[in-house]
């Protein structure tokens, strides 16, 4: 079986998968979920991905999932480890040299206005899970966000890109053109907002799964 490596976006904590890794454990799988040093003002991304190497020891099969911001450090974690499957979910896709902070405006991203974090992340959420979401959070350092993406180009892994069709933060539209532009894929799609692990686990869960097996031997 395979060691599912969980990666959660800007803000967050392992709490991210919290639905999510039960189901990948029954299946019988080894899940590896992380706690980013977010709220470190002195980590950047080789922090990150220093965390995320630590956290995965000398477990093989690898497949990392990785959310949001999150998708900045798993292509560097793929040049460390040996990793058979990498799946970005609603996630951010970097160029080489190109920051967190530039992302922004290189890919033509528009806020939603007026912002309203409820609004745009949570409303797809069962309403426990909205009510208890803010208690989980994080302060996010900027420090990361300024690091310019080190990798001369994307790793040589097998990579799939999930979109949320529901997503009011990264719109389909927006992330299908990214995508295409900057993976030359054509991504996958499911119904959900931003917070797919929370608002529909059991499907994210079942599409992770299908990626999986359908892996070329």
């Amino acid at each position: 079986m395979a060691t599912y490596v969980l990666i959660h976006g800007s803000e967050h904590c392992s709490w991210y998968w919290h639905l999510v890794a039960p189901q990948l454990e029954a299946c019988g799988h080894d899940v590896v979920v992380v706690d980013l040093p977010c709220d470190d003002d002195s980590a950047g991304l080789k922090e990150y991905a220093d965390t995320v190497v630590e956290g995965v020891g000398d477990r093989r099969e690898l497949i990392l999932v990785a959310h949001s911001f999150g998708a900045f450090t798993a292509p560097l974690v793929c040049e460390r480890l040996q990793v058979s499957l990498m799946v970005l979910v609603a996630a951010m896709v970097p160029r080489p040299g190109e920051s967190a902070d530039e992302w922004w405006e290189n890919t033509g991203h528009r806020f939603p206005e007026p912002f309203d974090p409820a609004t745009v992340f949570a409303h797809d959420l069962p309403e426990q899970l909205a009510a208890e979401l803010p208690s989980h959070l994080r302060r996010q350092s900027d420090t990361p966000f300024r690091d310019p993406w080190p990798l001369d180009a994307w790793p040589d892994v097998s990579t799939r890109f999930l979109l949320c069709r529901q997503d009011r933060f990264f719109p389909a539209e927006f992330q299908r053109r990214v995508v295409q532009e900057r993976l030359g894929l054509v991504a996958d799609e499911m119904e959900s907002g931003h917070l797919a692990a929370l608002s529909s686990p059991d499907e994210l869960d079942r599409l992770l799964e299908d990626f999986r097996t359908s892996m070329t031997p």
